[in-house]
């Protein structure tokens, strides 16, 4: 259950949005702690819907974990978004091999973290050089 009135209204208004491109699920478990995705989604590959949704449009192409956030995101929440991401990699992996079946990078999700800014502090935590 969301604390938030964003949070629920973000993963609402992806959900809507993003519905008729695919399969949607909000407040997904992460299996290794609890944690939630906000938004999960995979796109149908029957999917003959047509929506113009611009970028929104290019993020459900593939895919993804949807992270929104209502003011900018601190470096320990990104963090946590990205050991997210890695918990679902580990799960498809151990599906994939229960199914005996590869898996592709092309279908790990991607993630995208919705934040209406990033400090200057939070583009130093992440630069390499």
């Amino acid at each position: 259950m969301t604390r938030f009135p964003y949070d629920q209204f973000a993963k609402d208004y992806l959900k809507e949005l993003l519905q008729p491109l695919g399969e949607v699920e909000t407040s997904r478990k992460v299996p290794a702690q609890i944690r939630e995705i906000d938004v999960f989604f995979v796109p149908s590959s029957q999917s003959t819907n047509t929506i113009e949704l611009g970028l929104l449009g290019k993020f459900a192409a593939e895919p993804a974990l949807v992270e929104p956030f209502r003011n900018a995101a601190t470096i320990a929440e990104i963090r946590s978004c990205i050991n997210k991401l890695f918990d679902i990699f580990a799960e498809l992996k151990r599906q994939a091999k229960g199914d005996k079946t590869r898996l592709t990078e092309s279908e790990l999700p991607r993630l995208w973290i919705l934040s209406p800014t990033a400090s200057e502090s939070i583009l130093h935590g992440f630069r390499t050089n």
